[in-house]
């Protein structure tokens, strides 16, 4: 049989948050790819919906609710997809938020809860998942940081600052669990519209300067970056580890465009 590197047949995938936005188009892009795989978001009639997307693709699936802020959850997911499929081979954390307002009266609540999920809740979850990966001595481990890993952007610091935490952990945790079996990376989206951000992006000043700002001049379409999944999720990137991928159709590279 001829070896090939990024087909995740016989691999179970879960995917956090999987499942509106980008975590949505990557649950269904793993699948595409051949993996199984268990969506989980807090909402269980989503869950139930993505699943039931993901077997109509010829895979399986299961349907889990969690929360990132709930450890017991996430170790009731990891339970439950150990004893169905037998195993977790990959790993995506995309369970996310974000508020935009000024820095100086941003409310100190809202800060810790954009951290709790955007850092910490990916933290847990790769810590949960990230344990019974080194136990086997194999895993894929996927986060999502951002464009804003690297960059400033108006009046949203408490997710900046996460997603640059995000990016840094990507890191940490690459340096201890790569020798283990165990690769971390991380993807950077650029300007992708979804629930989360799509007020702040369509018909704004803010999304134009964003197009200005973006050499193939548009913004991506989530299902664009299933190509970067698949890859940090295959045997293609089994060297790959600790690297943060930028999806981003040229944003950061970007300087004088006119």
């Amino acid at each position: 049989m001829t070896f090939k590197p990024l087909d995740l047949s016989g691999r179970t995938a879960v995917v956090i948050g999987g499942t509106s936005g980008i975590g949505h188009a990557l649950a269904l892009g793993l699948a595409e790819a051949g993996a199984d795989v268990v969506p989980t978001s807090r909402r269980s009639d989503l869950v139930a919906q993505t699943a039931s997307e993901i077997e109509a693709l010829g895979r399986l699936s299961l349907r889990c609710t969690s929360d990132v802020q709930d450890r017991s959850m996430l170790e009731s997911v990891l339970a439950k997809t150990v004893e169905a499929f037998g195993k977790v081979d990959i790993l995506v954390n995309c369970a996310g938020r974000t508020r935009r307002a000024p820095t100086l009266d941003f409310p100190e609540a809202d800060w810790n809860a954009i951290l709790e999920t955007n850092l910490t809740g990916t933290l847990r979850a790769a810590q949960v998942f990230g344990r019974h990966m080194l136990e086997r001595g194999y895993g894929r481990i996927i986060h999502i940081a951002s464009i804003a890993s690297f960059v400033a952007l108006y009046e949203v610091a408490a997710y900046a600052a996460s997603k640059a935490a995000v990016a840094s952990l990507t890191k940490s945790l690459a340096l201890e669990w790569g020798p283990r079996g165990v690769c971390v990376n991380a993807i950077a989206p650029g300007v992708f519209p979804t629930e989360l951000n799509r007020s702040l992006l369509e018909g704004t000043a803010r999304g134009q300067e964003f197009l200005t700002r973006i050499p193939v001049q548009r913004f991506g379409d989530v299902k664009e970056l299933c190509g970067a999944a698949i890859f940090l999720a295959s045997e293609a990137a089994s060297y790959v580890n600790g690297e943060v991928l930028v999806v981003d159709g040229g944003f950061l590279a970007s300087g004088v465009n006119q």
